[in-house]
């Protein structure tokens, strides 16, 4: 994980939390509006009607631009956006000018940006870059958050270990107010995320067995005849076969296997699943039989 600064970190009691929490620790309100892709993890819009704002989907420059029009118009100015590479649910990687171009533009217009990179290291045809890399920030973090776990490089989800880490002054602001809500990240807690953080090889082992299994189950998919987009990392494949979502999870209920519906991550996943890499290898090989 290649970030361009490591000074400013906040440890966070799991990535929910802060994603649950961040628009209202910015003091945000029913006077701004927030930005979530269009196929989206839900506490994104949670987090916004927590703080009760207004929220709209986006994705790219383009829609982002045309979002802060309209919400400028409304009065109700944008103020915070969210972005997840690589994404949950889809496993789409933003690239490295993608992720610039969202930078000049937030930096341009003083709009805050936070990526969500839980599953950064978990890439599979290509190689997610953080949006605190330096080839995309450069020598300026204004205004830019990423929120990082070790849920999934880690497989420590029961232990709640996540960071914050960004923009100086943001962070600082944060803290301040965290301090004072009482969330804090247990200091033994502390202590086991530090040693996971400095350890790369248990990382690469958890890579190789999710890999294992997406490299059995995807092509069994496929046979089964689902389409996979995206999915070029993170721990689910994104599978279609152009149908409603509820009718593709109560086919796979059938053969005995418990699927999300797209529905769950915003209308334009109606007729998608996430099938998820994280069931152990003996149960993915019994769904791999039953598929082919």
């Amino acid at each position: 994980m290649q970030i361009a600064t490591t000074e400013n970190v906040i440890p966070t009691i799991g990535s929910k939390e802060i994603v649950a929490w961040l628009p209202t620790l910015l003091n945000l309100d029913k006077n701004h509006t927030i930005a979530i892709p269009s196929v989206a993890y839900p506490t994104y819009k949670v987090g916004a009607l927590i703080a009760g704002c207004e929220v709209v989907t986006a994705d790219g420059v383009s829609e982002l631009e045309a979002a802060r029009v309209s919400a400028e118009n409304r009065k109700q100015p944008l103020a915070l956006v969210w972005i997840n590479t690589p994404s949950n649910p889809t496993g789409k990687v933003l690239s490295e000018i993608e992720l610039r171009e969202i930078v000049q533009w937030a930096q341009k217009y003083n709009v805050i940006v936070v990526s969500d990179e839980c599953y950064v290291e978990l890439g599979w045809t290509t190689t997610p870059i953080s949006i605190l890399h330096k080839n995309v920030i450069g020598k300026s973090a204004t205004n830019i958050l990423a929120v990082h776990s070790l849920s999934k490089r880690s497989n420590f989800a029961g232990y709640r270990a996540g960071i914050l880490v960004g923009d100086g002054e943001l962070v600082s602001q944060i803290l301040e107010i965290r301090k004072h809500a009482g969330m804090l990240t247990a200091l033994p807690v502390q202590a086991a995320a530090v040693a996971a953080f400095n350890d790369d090889d248990h990382v690469r082992k958890q890579h190789a067995t999710y890999k294992n299994r997406r490299d059995l189950l995807k092509p069994a998919l496929e046979k089964a005849g689902f389409k996979i987009e995206h999915s070029d990392a993170g721990l689910y494949l994104w599978a279609t076969r152009a149908e409603d979502c509820w009718q593709t999870v109560a086919w796979f209920a059938e053969q005995g296997a418990l699927v999300a519906p797209g529905a769950f991550y915003g209308n334009a996943g109606n007729e998608h699943v996430r099938i998820a890499l994280t069931a152990s290898d003996e149960r993915i090989s019994a769904l791999v039989s039953r598929l082919t």
